[in-house]
C-alpha cells in the first residue's frame, strides 16, 4: 500500500475512474472524494469509486498523503488555492490536466508554499461520456501518462508520482510542460476541434432533412470524441490557445493543399494524399503505441 489516504478533487469519469483503480490496486487504506454539488454525492455512493465523497474540500483533503486535481482545468488555481490551510506538509498534489504550462506554474507555487509538492502529470486517457457513473477501474491500464517535473520539482515527490501512474498501468514519459502542450495541441487537442467542426457542419439544422440519415458508422467513429464534455474542451481549448491555433493552421495548409489537387482533378496527388495517410497511420499502429481514447 502505498499512501495512508488519497484525495480526489473532482469526481467525475476521470476522477471517479482513478478512484476505482486506486481501489482495485489498493493503493491507499482511505479514498475521499471532493465534489461541488450536493447531488453528486449519491452517484458518488453508487459508483463506489471512494470512501466517502463531501462537499467539504478542506475536510476532503485533510491529512491526504496524496492530492489528484481532477477538475475542469480553470477551476484547477483556485481550488488550489482554497485547499492550502487543509494541505499537510510533505503532502503530494498531481493533476489530470490536458494542459501543463499554466497549471505547473500557477498551482505548482501556491503548493510549494505550504511545504507540499507538486507535480504535474497528464494521463492520455478518458471518453466521451462524462460523470462518475460512467468511470471504470480500467480507464488508465496501458495509457500514456505524461509526467512534467521542472527543475524545482522535489526528485521523491516525482518518483511518488510516477510510480502511482505506473501502478495503475499507465506508461510513464516525463516531458518538459511546454513541450508537451505543443505536441498535445496537434494530436489531442485538433482532434477534437476538428471532429466538433463537422458535426457543426454536418449536422447543422440548416442542413438537409436527410443528412442525418446518411451519417453511417465512419462519421460515427470520426465524430465520437465530440461528444465530450463541453466545459471541460472549453477550458483545454483557451489554456492552450496559441498551440492549437498554430496546429489548425497547420491543419488548414494540409487541406488547402488536397482542395488544389481536386480542382486540378491531380489524380497523382489526391491518390498520394491517402497513400501516405494511411502508411503513416500504419505504422504508428504497428509501434504498439497506446490508443485509448481521450
Amino acid at each position: 500500500m502505498q499512501f495512508q489516504k488519497i484525495t480526489i478533487v473532482g469526481v467525475g469519469l476521470l476522477g471517479g475512474s482513478l478512484g476505482l483503480a486506486i481501489k482495485r490496486h489498493k493503493l491507499a487504506r482511505e479514498v475521499a472524494g471532493y465534489v461541488r454539488r450536493a447531488a453528486s454525492l449519491k452517484d458518488c455512493e453508487k459508483a463506489g469509486a471512494v470512501d466517502y465523497a463531501t462537499t467539504d474540500l478542506l475536510a476532503a483533503v485533510s491529512m491526504a498523503d496524496l492530492v489528484i486535481l481532477c477538475t475542469p482545468l480553470a477551476q484547477m488555481p483556485a481550488l488550489a488555492e482554497q485547499l492550502l490551510p487543509a494541505l499537510k506538509r510533505g503532502a503530494v498534489v498531481t493533476d489530470v490536466g490536458s494542459v501543463k504550462a499554466d497549471v505547473v506554474r500557477e498551482v505548482g507555487a501556491l503548493i510549494h508554499k505550504t511545504g507540499a509538492h507538486f507535480v504535474g502529470s497528464h494521463p492520455m486517457a478518458g471518453g466521451e461520456k462524462m460523470g462518475v457513473l460512467a468511470a471504470r477501474a480500467d480507464l488508465y491500464a496501458n495509457a500514456v501518462c505524461v509526467v512534467t517535473p521542472t527543475k524545482k520539482s522535489n526528485a521523491n515527490a516525482v518518483r511518488k508520482v510516477e510510480k502511482f501512474w505506473q501502478s495503475l498501468g499507465a506508461r510513464i514519459l516525463r516531458m518538459d510542460a511546454a513541450q508537451h502542450d505543443l505536441l498535445v495541441s496537434r494530436s489531442s487537442h485538433l482532434p477534437h476541434v476538428a471532429a466538433a467542426a463537422l458535426v457543426n457542419l454536418v449536422l447543422s439544422p440548416t442542413g438537409p432533412k436527410a443528412q442525418a440519415g446518411l451519417c453511417a458508422a465512419g462519421f460515427r467513429d470520426t465524430t465520437r470524441i465530440a461528444s465530450g464534455s463541453p466545459e471541460m474542451w472549453r477550458d483545454i481549448s483557451l489554456a492552450n490557445r496559441k498551440n492549437i491555433a498554430r496546429s489548425l493552421d497547420a491543419l488548414e495548409a494540409e487541406l488547402k493543399q488536397f482542395k488544389t489537387a481536386l480542382k486540378r482533378n491531380d489524380v497523382r496527388a489526391v491518390e498520394k494524399f491517402f497513400a501516405t495517410a494511411k502508411q503513416r497511420r500504419d505504422n504508428w499502429c504497428a509501434c504498439g503505441v497506446s490508443t485509448s481514447p481521450e
